[in-house]
């Protein structure tokens, strides 16, 4: 992880703006506190927050374009860059074995219609000299974030984090995935998968999911670092860790024809002392054999620490920061362990439908409309988590299910296979696919919010907080105090007084999305979750007797 900073369109005088661009640079320093590195001309400044994961002794930013000139700052990995080598014409001078390297010489030779080739996660600024012109890009799916803004002399901007921009800009807005813009402020969308177009009818087979899964997993193993796995005690982040844990003995750059550079997986599990999820994820890692470790956090040092959490999500979304806030805990404990890079399972509720309420999907095409929304909204919330909660002490997190390959293979048959209607778990066919890989008590476990797992007294006091600091007269005046993006709750009131105090640039608050049905995005899957909350599951049945049911259908 890394963060990244331009400036274009400067007016002021080069000094002046470069001296800003250091400044602003080091408001994202957590996200690469190994090296910094800037250029600068009367036409552009980059500024880049490195931290070293591939390539460790030669990777600094920006890079260079020795022949044309081209300046790169890239936050992020390119999973595939040593196939993409391969697709070179030209011959280009090579300076370093970074995956980044090959977004300059993929520019000079295929424009911007190289994006369709990435397979990563990213988000880049590359200033072409000759043309004076910038190409800015995300990747497919958000997962790295990304931020742009302007002044009111003209002046553009572009950071990782929008806290690098709220001290310069009269205007901030979050760039959306999966497009570039070149040249002018105009985005383009690149990434424009079949998937989102039109409802697929391939049938599935079981182990192609095996093989997608293993292959999207192994290739985000690359790394010249110690890193480790997130186990939450649940069914996606342990098979996760399952894989990598097969794959760990090899070196995967190499095409495990080396011995691993770290063989010894490390997993990381994180909660009350009460927990659930410490109880589940002990029993993954035992059955998988990594070195594990358990996060152990109070109540209280979870609150202590709330403040700093949405200073760095950048959100006051209610349940991104009740989720954030533990994982932003163990992120730091992972770090002073020397690990900067974590896999993690973010993303499989999205691609197979596994929120609780698709079971009361009504048929296959609003399940696939439902599943097709929440991925359009992963950047606002789940990838936003995952990446700032863990970027805040400099660790990156990847996500194997998120992978582009992954995604339009996981997207790409038919969603009824994916339904889970009556006594059929959530996410039953990847459960399937993965029969052995885990313990079975986890494998058919039913779904838990990260939230919830941690601990059930988190979230009770969060809300008796809200309560005892917001009153209802404030409540009653919201709309008043904050007439952009009202908070509907006493709890996101809470949070947006503090989001206020960090971020006062216009447009800030819009990059946080509010309303009643964002948890389930449509209307329609509205009405699915007002059903579901009727009952205590989707059956009317206890929740035991469900569950009870739910692993007996999954296991014939």
């Amino acid at each position: 992880m890394c963060g990244i900073v331009g400036i274009f369109n400067i007016i002021e005088p080069v000094p002046q703006a470069r001296d800003k661009a250091l400044r602003m640079a080091a408001k994202v320093r957590h996200r690469g506190p190994d090296w910094s590195g800037i250029y600068s001309d009367e036409k552009a400044i980059l500024a880049h927050e490195r931290l070293s994961i591939v390539d460790v002794e030669h990777g600094a930013q920006p890079l260079f374009d020795k022949q044309n000139g081209n300046v790169l700052a890239v936050n992020g990995e390119i999973y595939n860059h040593m196939h993409l080598r391969s697709e070179l014409k030209k011959e280009h001078l090579w300076q370093t074995k970074s995956d980044c390297e090959v977004i300059l010489y993929l520019y000079d030779e295929y424009g911007p219609d190289f994006l369709n080739m990435l397979n990563g996660m990213f988000a880049f600024v590359l200033y072409d000299k000759q043309k004076g012109k910038y190409f800015v890009a995300r990747d497919h799916i958000g997962i790295i974030p990304l931020y742009v803004g302007s002044d009111d002399k003209g002046t553009f901007y572009i950071a990782s984090e929008m806290k690098a921009l709220n001290d310069y800009c009269s205007t901030v807005k979050e760039f959306p995935p999966g497009h570039y813009m070149m040249g002018t402020q105009e985005f383009v969308q690149w990434y424009k998968p079949e998937w989102g177009q039109k409802i697929p009818t391939k049938k599935l087979v079981l182990s192609d999911i095996r093989q997608a899964l293993e292959k999207s997993v192994k290739g985000e193993m690359m790394s010249d670092v110690p890193y480790g796995v997130l186990i939450s005690g649940g069914l996606d982040s342990s098979l996760i860790a399952a894989i990598a844990s097969k794959y760990r003995k090899k070196r995967v750059e190499s095409g495990d024809q080396e011995e691993a550079w770290w063989p010894r997986l490390h997993s990381f599990a994180v909660g009350l002392a009460d927990s659930p999820d410490l109880k589940y994820a002990k029993k993954v890692a035992e059955y998988i054999g990594t070195v594990h470790h358990e996060i152990i956090f109070t109540i209280q040092e979870g609150f202590d620490a709330i403040r700093d959490v949405i200073y760095h999500l950048e959100t006051f979304d209610v349940t991104t920061i009740r989720a954030a806030t533990p994982m932003y805990l163990m992120a730091r404990k992972i770090k002073s362990m020397g690990i900067k890079m974590v896999l993690s399972g973010e993303g499989a509720d999205e691609v197979f439908g596994g929120y609780l309420y698709f079971h009361k999907a009504p048929n296959k095409q609003e399940f696939y409309e439902e599943t097709v929304r929440k991925l359009s909204l992963l950047s606002k919330y789940d990838c936003l988590r995952a990446n700032k909660a863990t970027a805040a002490w400099g660790v990156e997190t990847r996500v194997p299910f998120l992978d582009k390959d992954f995604l339009d293979f996981a997207m790409g048959f038919d969603p009824e296979e994916k339904m889970c209607s009556g006594d059929k778990i959530e996410k039953y066919v990847l459960r399937k696919a993965f029969e052995g890989y885990i313990p079975d008590e986890i494998l058919w476990r039913q779904k838990e919010q990260f939230s919830d797992g941690v601990g059930y007294g988190w979230i009770n006091f969060l809300k008796r907080n809200a309560e005892g600091a917001v009153s209802d007269e404030m409540m009653a005046n919201a709309k008043t105090r904050f007439p952009v993006q009202t908070p509907s709750s006493k709890e996101e009131y809470y949070y947006r007084q503090i989001f206020d105090s960090f971020f006062n640039c216009p447009g800030a608050a819009l990059t946080v999305p509010v309303g009643p049905t964002i948890a389930c995005s449509t209307p329609t899957a509205f009405r699915w979750s007002k059903e579901f909350a009727k009952s205590a599951d989707p059956s009317g049945r206890s929740v035991k007797e469900h569950q009870q049911a739910l692993n007996k259908s999954g296991k014939e």
